[in-house]
C-alpha cells in the first residue's frame, strides 16, 4: 500500500514539475521575444535627429522647406524624433550644433555650406555623434557630405530659358554672392547660349552677407530692373528672396524659374519652371542610413541620372514647356552621356572642393 502511494506521488509529482518546467519554458520564450520586441521599438523611439538650418528657415519655400520636408517624412516613417533649429544668424550655427550633440541627437545634419567652419570645429568634440552637411565637402570620420551637381540641373533651365526667350534676354538673380551661386548662373548663362546663340543674360545678386538669402524686397528691385532692360525670364536662385522675384515676374507678367524645391505652383502660369536639387531626398537618405546602422563618412554627389538635380514639370507649367519638351530630353540624355560637357565653376580655377 505504502509503494502504491509513493509511486502515484511520485507520478503526480513528475507531472506538476513537467508543466511547470513547459510553463517557464514559455514564459520565457514570451520574455525574450517581448524584449526583442521592445528592443526595436526602444531604438526608434530613442533615436533622435537634429536638423540645423541655414537663413531663410523652413518656410523659404525653396532651400530649406527642402530639407525639412525630407526631414519630416524620413522621420515619420521610422519613428524617431526630429528637432529642428532656425538660425537668426551665422553665428548661431556652432552653438545649435553643439547644443544637439550634448543632448544625445545620434545624428545632427547641418543645412548649407556657411555651416562648415562651425561643424568642422564641432564634429571632432562629438566623435560618437554622427553628422550631415548639405552643400561643403567635410573629410571627418564621422561627417558625411551631400554634394549636388547643380551645374547640370542650371544648364537645363537656362537651355529651356532661351528656347522660350521672345526678347533674346534673360535674367539671373542669385542670393549671395558666393562660388556656390556662382556655379548655377555660370551653367544658366551656357545653357541660354548654346540653345540661342543671339541671347543676352543679365546677372545681379542680393547681397554678398547671409542676409541675402531673406531680403525678398531687395530681389524684388532686382527682377524689375531686369525685366525693365528687356528681360522676359529671370532664373533666381536666392532661397526667401526670391519670393521677391516671383513678385516682380507678377507685376509685370513675365515669367521666373524656380529653384530647389519645385515652385511651379507659387505663381500658376508665370513661373516656367524650377530647377530642382533634391535636399529633400539627401537628408532622407542619410536619416535612413543612420538608423539602419548604413551611415558612411564621406562625400557623395547627386546629379542628373540620379534625378539628384533636373528640372520640374506638374499641372502649373506643362502646357508652358510642352513645345521645348523633347529638346530638354534630348539635352539632359546629352548631359548624361558625356556629349554636353557643362561647365562647372568649381572646376574652372575659380574654386576647389
Amino acid at each position: 500500500m505504502r509503494q502504491r502511494q509513493m509511486k502515484i506521488f511520485s507520478t503526480a509529482f513528475m507531472g506538476m514539475l513537467s508543466l511547470t518546467l513547459v510553463t517557464m519554458s514559455c514564459s520565457k520564450e514570451t520574455k525574450t521575444t517581448e524584449s526583442a520586441s521592445d528592443a526595436v521599438t526602444n531604438a526608434a523611439a530613442k533615436m533622435k535627429v537634429g536638423l540645423v538650418l541655414d537663413r531663410g528657415g523652413r518656410d523659404d519655400k525653396s532651400f530649406n522647406a527642402a530639407a525639412f520636408k525630407g526631414a519630416s517624412e524620413a522621420t515619420k516613417d521610422l519613428g524617431i524624433e526630429l528637432k529642428d533649429v532656425e538660425s537668426p544668424n551665422d553665428s548661431s550655427f556652432e552653438p545649435a550644433l553643439r547644443s544637439l550633440a550634448e543632448r544625445g541627437y545620434q545624428l545632427v545634419i547641418a543645412i548649407g555650406f556657411a555651416q562648415k567652419e562651425a561643424l568642422e570645429k564641432i564634429a571632432p568634440q562629438f566623435p560618437n555623434t554622427k553628422f550631415a552637411i548639405i552643400d561643403a565637402p567635410i573629410e571627418m570620420p564621422n561627417v558625411q557630405s551631400k554634394m549636388f551637381a547643380e551645374h547640370e540641373g542650371s544648364y537645363m533651365v537656362g537651355y529651356l530659358a532661351g528656347l522660350a526667350t521672345k526678347t533674346n534676354t534673360v535674367g539671373f538673380v542669385g542670393g549671395m554672392d558666393i562660388p556656390l551661386i556662382r556655379r548655377f548662373y555660370m551653367a544658366y548663362s551656357a545653357g541660354a547660349k548654346a540653345a540661342n546663340s543671339k541671347i543676352n543674360v543679365l546677372e545681379t545678386y542680393v547681397g554678398n552677407t547671409s542676409e541675402a538669402w531673406a531680403n525678398p524686397s531687395r530681389a524684388k528691385e532686382l527682377a524689375l530692373a531686369q525685366y525693365n532692360n528687356k528681360s522676359d525670364i529671370i532664373f533666381t536662385a536666392a532661397g526667401a528672396s526670391s519670393m521677391g522675384v516671383f513678385d516682380a515676374a507678377e507685376e509685370k507678367k513675365l515669367f521666373a524659374i524656380g529653384v530647389d524645391s519645385n515652385q511651379n505652383w507659387v505663381k500658376p502660369g508665370l513661373i516656367l519652371s524650377s530647377m530642382l536639387k533634391r535636399v529633400d531626398l539627401a537628408v532622407a537618405n542619410v536619416i535612413k542610413d543612420t538608423f539602419d546602422n548604413k551611415f558612411v563618412a564621406g562625400k557623395s554627389v547627386m546629379n542628373l541620372k540620379d534625378a539628384g538635380v533636373g528640372y520640374a514639370v506638374d499641372e502649373y507649367n506643362e502646357k508652358l514647356i510642352a513645345p521645348y519638351k523633347m529638346k530638354l530630353e534630348e539635352v539632359k540624355s546629352d548631359i548624361i552621356s558625356g556629349k554636353i560637357a557643362v561647365p562647372d565653376y568649381y572646376q574652372s580655377g575659380n574654386i576647389k572642393l
